[in-house]
């Protein structure tokens, strides 16, 4: 039987909306991926150590993230209320908050790389971590307002600047890697001053990918630049404390559950590092792997957000329902597709990330556990994009605590050191964690979505913009 035609329409709808914002998703996800084959190909201390301080500065960088993510509901639901001013408004105290966020957060993390070999990680893998570390937080206020210009164009629905700023970053990356990774020497001699360029290992691939954060922020602040708002934007760029803190307290809640969530995945590679570097390496190539096909769900998570906090916004709480759970379908169906991929193929895929005979296997291993947790990974990704459009943010976190850090954690220390399983081990905690959230999302989206969502503030007035190109 055809579904019924709302649904249809409903799906179709977000599918639009979703496919940039999930190859964008998977874009910025593609650009760990080549890192980590580049890295691979310069040795196990240059990939272990690029992974590790990419794992460290991610469990920084997804709080900043979070925080600026607090937008997402307040600017979806502004601009389903009609709102555009307001959504403009926040776009720039989001700007301010990306910013002071951004600063306040790098400096302490700066002292991170002086614990690592105190904590028991490889001399030779600490200082490539630690380089890598510190190239990197520079960029991170520029990573922040890239996600608050993204937050904003999305509500709009204007994805297509997000795409190509993530496909222009892929292109550069991959040059910037290979040039930075293992430095200009093997340049034709037309090349001039980039053959001068030493090799960098793993701080070279930090720098790049920094370097390319820039670059996409300063697309996105173009793409934003060419939208109009009828009314002008008289006093709209000054800093507002009350909004600021307003974005902040509905950001804080998302901050915290990607926080618990990233932070107990940089504790598993930490652990994977205490085994050894081929461990942490193979957990490195399969984190990447897994992660491009997660950003999939995320961007249809993201979509189905924005979606649900426009039917919020203009009082709809049927539409944000209908919305919802279209985005829980649609997640899963793409989460099966690769887990069918991963649990055929394996061995294939982590072979085409590294050379090393000793990682390789243990890569293969970790890949076929993925393949167990994808579907969880893919609804529980979809929940908290769906539950942050109808502006619930607080019961997210407590669910990645409970499930994550309670349930997960212990299921990973008890197989993957008390019983001797290893990296493989620690990886079935992860599954068990997941599974736990996703469950504890479906859940919480269904009970809410039963009775009327009351939208984040009250509905305003307000001229739709136009995008000038």
């Amino acid at each position: 039987m055809a579904p019924p035609r709302p649904v249809r329409a409903e799906l179709g709808a977000l599918m639009r909306l979703a496919l940039p914002l999930a190859v964008a998703s998977a874009g910025q996800a593609a650009m760990g991926v080549v890192d980590a084959a580049v890295c691979g190909r310069a040795g196990a201390v240059v990939l272990a150590g690029a992974g590790l301080g990419n794992v460290l500065f991610l469990d920084l960088a997804v709080t900043g993230m979070g925080l600026m993510m607090g937008l997402d509901p307040l600017v979806a639901q502004a601009f389903g209320a009609g709102d555009a001013r307001g959504a403009r408004r926040l776009l720039w105290q989001g700007t301010w908050l990306a910013l002071g966020a951004g600063v306040l957060l790098a400096l302490p993390w700066a002292l991170v790389p002086l614990a690592l070999r105190p904590l028991g990680i490889e001399d030779a893998v600490a200082r490539e971590a630690g380089r890598f570390i510190w190239i990197r937080l520079p960029s991170l206020p520029a990573l922040l307002f890239f996600v608050v210009a993204k937050s904003y164009l999305q509500g709009l629905g204007l994805t297509r600047a997000v795409l190509v700023s993530t496909l222009l970053a892929n292109v550069v990356n991959f040059g910037l890697d290979l040039l930075l990774v293992f430095g200009g020497g093997d340049l034709p001699g037309w090349a001039g001053p980039l053959r001068a360029i030493p090799p960098l290992g793993a701080a070279g691939s930090g720098l790049a990918t920094g370097l390319v954060t820039v670059v996409q922020a300063l697309y996105l602040a173009l793409a934003v630049r060419a939208v109009r708002v009828e009314g002008g934007l008289a006093g709209q760029r000054r800093p507002e404390r009350a909004a600021i803190v307003r974005a902040a307290r509905v950001g804080a809640p998302i901050a915290l559950h990607l926080a618990a969530e990233v932070s107990l995945f940089a504790l598993v590679g930490f652990l994977a590092g205490r085994l050894g570097r081929a461990p942490l390496a193979a957990h490195q190539i399969a984190i990447a792997l897994a992660s491009t096909s997660f950003t999939f769900a995320v961007g249809i998570g993201t979509a189905g957000g924005v979606r649900v906090g426009w039917a919020v916004g203009a009082g709809d709480t049927a539409a944000a329902r209908r919305a919802g759970l279209t985005a829980f379908a649609a997640g899963a169906a793409v989460m099966a597709l690769s887990g069918l991929v991963f649990f055929l193929f394996p061995g294939p895929l982590a072979r085409l990330m590294t050379s090393d005979p000793s990682v390789a296997p243990v890569a293969a291993a970790l890949l076929s556990v993925a393949a167990v947790f994808q579907l969880s990974d893919g609804v529980q990704a979809v929940g908290a994009g769906v539950l942050r459009g109808a502006g619930d943010t607080r019961y997210t976190f407590g669910a990645n605590m409970v499930g994550h850090w309670l349930i997960g954690l212990p299921i990973a220390i008890g197989l993957g050191l008390a019983a001797g399983l290893g990296v493989t081990g620690l990886w079935w905690g992860l599954c068990g964690g997941l599974s736990v959230v996703a469950a504890a999302l479906l859940h919480r989206f269904l009970r809410l979505s039963s009775r009327p969502i009351a939208a984040l503030a009250p509905a305003g007035a307000g001229a739709r913009p136009e995008a000038t190109s």
